[in-house]
Parts: C-alpha cells; structure tokens; sequence
C-alpha cells in the first residue's frame, strides 16, 4: 500500500505490474539519457566562444538528428504496444468477479461456483480497530485465491467510477450501461488496497477497496460459508 513516503510505484504484486514497472524504467532510463545529453550540448553552447564551420549548415548532422530521434521513439513505442495487448488478453481465467460502482461504496458477484454477492462500505473512524487503516479498510473484502487467474467485469449503476488497485496494476473505468473487463494474477498472499480513481461526487474520497488474496483452500473454506 501507499504510504507517505512512497516515491515510486508500489511494490508489484503480479506479473502485469511488474511488466508495467519494466517498461517504466525502460522510458524512464531513455528519458535521462537525452535530458543529459541535451543538457551537456546547452552548457558546451553557452560557455564556448568557437563555433564549429560545418556544424550551422551540414546534412549530415541534420540527417543524424532526424533519424536518431525516429529510433529512441521506436524504441519506446514496441514494447509499450507489446504491454498494451498483454494487459487486454484474457487468460482463460479460472474465477469471474463482477464489481458495481455506487455512490459511494463497491457490490461484488460472484457467481461462477456460488451465487454470492455482498456490499463494500468504508469502515467509519468510530468503528475502526487498531488493526484497520483509517479511510482504507471497509466492511466485507474481496476475498480471491492467489496464483489464479481473474477475470473481472466492472460496470456501475450511476455515474463513472474507477476501480483501481495500484499494486496490481489495474485500472477500470465503471461506466452506466456498459461493461468494462480485465484480467489479473496475484502472486502472492497479501491485502492490497486501492480507491476510486474517477471524481463521482461528494464521498468520492470514501469508497475504498480492499482485495484479500488467500490460499485456495481458504478461499474454498469461505465460499463454503
């Protein structure tokens, strides 16, 4: 989860995200590259009375900085293409979760083995524990197993919401009358928390979400219930 020193991206929890963190140290690494190197050639410019002859009016010097700039963007533009295809494939996945957006709390549906659906509300501060996190926790967690493939299918019911949980690398717009899907694996046992990342009104800041990834046999233990 995020904390108040957290100046870099989240600590990945599944495979997407660690690609998602990949790519960007590889932009990231390229961007510093050309930010030094563009700024070593003002400082040379600046502090240095000669000018060379051929450098004003050359074409070779023009033909290099054109095409040079061409393959950093190619650089940058195939693995991000390659990442957005991974992030949209559906690995048959093994468990189906429908989520709604409200204003202002989460439904989930599970309806694959049992017919299960439950409310996701914020914990208020006068109910909290010493073990909750304050504007995070809420109510009833979505439980899943984790090294399972899931599929998760995200609509609301009034206005745009935005499911996202960081760690994961997943981001769902919920959109009135239409269903938005995506697919995630979770690579180890954890509680990962994210929030509403669309503004849909006045609590927008107060409808959390929680994902509790267990072991297989938990998860049967608790669908059981």
């Amino acid at each position: 989860m995020a904390t108040w020193k957290t100046l870099l991206l989240q600590d990945s929890a599944s495979p997407l995200m660690e690609q998602l963190m990949f790519f960007h140290d590889h932009t990231l690494m390229i961007l510093i590259i050309i930010t030094i190197l563009v700024g070593q050639m003002l400082l040379s410019m600046l502090f240095n009375k000669f000018i060379h002859r051929f450098l004003l009016e050359g074409q070779l010097i023009e033909m290099v900085w054109t095409i040079l700039p061409a393959i950093i963007l190619i650089m940058i533009a195939l693995p991000s293409l390659r990442l957005l295809y991974i992030l949209d494939e559906i690995f048959n996945p093994t468990i189906t979760v429908k989520t709604i957006g409200h204003q202002w709390f989460w439904s989930y549906e599970y309806s694959d083995y049992k017919n299960i659906e439950f409310d996701s509300y914020m914990i208020p501060d006068n109910q909290l524990l010493n073990s909750d996190f304050r504007l995070l926790d809420v109510d009833n967690r979505m439980i899943i197993p984790f090294n399972t493939q899931i599929r998760i299918i995200v609509t609301s019911i009034d206005v745009i919401h935005s499911w996202t949980i960081p760690s994961l690398g997943i981001k769902i717009d919920a959109t009135p009358g239409r269903l938005n899907q995506a697919n995630f694996n979770i690579n180890r046992t954890s509680l990962f928390f994210g929030q509403c990342s669309e503004i849909c009104g006045a609590n927008h800041s107060f409808m959390p979400i929680v994902i509790e990834a267990v072991s297989t046999n938990k998860f049967i233990c608790w669908m059981t219930l």
